[in-house]
């Protein structure tokens, strides 16, 4: 693979098209007249998906799901332009297709894009543990890992400015007096988001500690769960879908933020974090493809796989911060049905528990 950063350099075909989410039929046909003015009217289908909890989702075709030229249409959900670079989506759309690792972004609309139906189907949340399945994934990072960014342009991880960013946010959406801040930094299960303030602080103690933590950065997506992975049984294949999130950022952040994917988003359960085991597993893999994909010696250590993994361990304090962050914003805006407060409470509750422990952690512990 030619490792080189970029999409294909086309502008993108935009439609001054609205859809109206509660009755996007009328919409939809409308852009569909654009990109597939050949489908009658009369026979084009739509399927909704229920998937995602931040976006609307819906599949247009004629005659099957599974036959080509299906579009596929996603509605932005509500106040998502506060916290997702659109353009940025755009463009890893292009890089990631423009390399092989996922689908053709067909137009952009006022509220939405339109792309193309990756063949298989979404990734079931037990396959996770499934050695043949996770191994693909493993394999499929390295590759997207290796991608390149332009010459001349240097790659900043995006997870500090991102942080601070829905900071900011939060501080307007969160009133609490000093007085019921008190109990929040300790590892016992939270019962409500902890204050603005003590949310700061454990900013700049995450960044303190993990700028310490030599992660190279590379191309994430960076929010690889399951709804995000569509797994074809016929080809043996996995595919990432959904860039909203992707660019440039820690290695071992999107590494991390995956294996905390394997406690589930609807009831969020750590006991499904994968196994010590599991995950050097996982490295190894990844690190075989991640060193194939950029063209050096294949060959994988113990050293290496416990170096990434204390990595790992860290950063994914990171995402866990990064996502309670994220559900507190949405608990706010978001139209979508789901308790987000719940979900902000579980990621948080699970980044004070491990956060000592993580922190601690060092190669001679493993060496000796």
């Amino acid at each position: 693979m030619d490792p080189e950063f970029g999409g294909s350099g086309d502008q993108l075909l935009h439609l001054d098209i609205i859809v109206d989410q509660r009755d996007p039929r009328r919409g939809i046909l409308k852009l569909l007249s654009k990109l597939r003015p050949e489908w009658k009217t009369q026979h084009i289908q739509m399927k909704t998906f229920t998937e995602g909890i931040t976006n609307q989702l819906i599949g247009c075709y004629v005659g099957s799901l599974q036959d080509p030229g299906c579009v596929l249409v996603r509605l932005y959900g509500r106040m998502t332009e506060l916290y997702v670079n659109r353009n940025q989506e755009v463009e890893m759309f292009q890089v990631f297709h423009a390399h092989g690792c996922g689908p053709q972004i067909y137009c952009s609309f006022q509220n939405g894009i339109c792309y193309e139906f990756v063949q298989g189907t979404v990734l079931e949340d037990e396959l996770l543990r499934q050695p043949s399945i996770y191994r693909l994934i493993a394999a499929e990072m390295g590759k997207i890992h290796s991608i390149q960014p332009k010459r001349g342009q240097p790659a900043e991880p995006l997870l500090w400015t991102k942080i601070s960013h829905f900071l900011t946010l939060v501080k307007s959406s969160i009133t609490r007096t000093p007085a019921e801040q008190s109990c929040t930094k300790s590892s016992a299960a939270l019962q409500e988001v902890p204050s603005y303030e003590v949310l700061m602080g454990e900013m700049e103690s995450l960044k303190r500690h993990l700028s310490q933590t030599d992660s190279p950065t590379v191309l994430c997506h960076n929010d690889l769960l399951t709804k995000n992975i569509i797994y074809n049984s016929q080809e043996g294949t996995v595919k990432f879908i959904d860039y909203e999130y992707a660019d440039y950022n820690y290695q071992a952040f999107d590494i991390g933020n995956h294996f905390n994917e394997f406690a589930g988003v609807t009831d969020v359960d750590y006991s499904l974090y994968p196994s010590r085991e599991l995950q050097r597993d996982w490295l190894t893999t990844y690190l075989e493809s991640y060193k194939h994909s950029t063209g050096r010696e294949v060959t994988v250590t113990d050293a290496e796989v416990t170096q990434l993994y204390i990595q790992v361990c860290k950063f994914s304090l990171a995402s866990n911060f990064f996502w309670g962050l994220w559900a507190i914003l949405q608990s706010h805006y978001s139209s979508i049905d789901f308790d987000f407060q719940r979900y902000a409470i579980a990621r948080l509750s699970y980044y004070f528990e491990k956060k000592e422990e993580y922190f601690g952690l060092t190669l001679s512990q493993f060496t000796n």
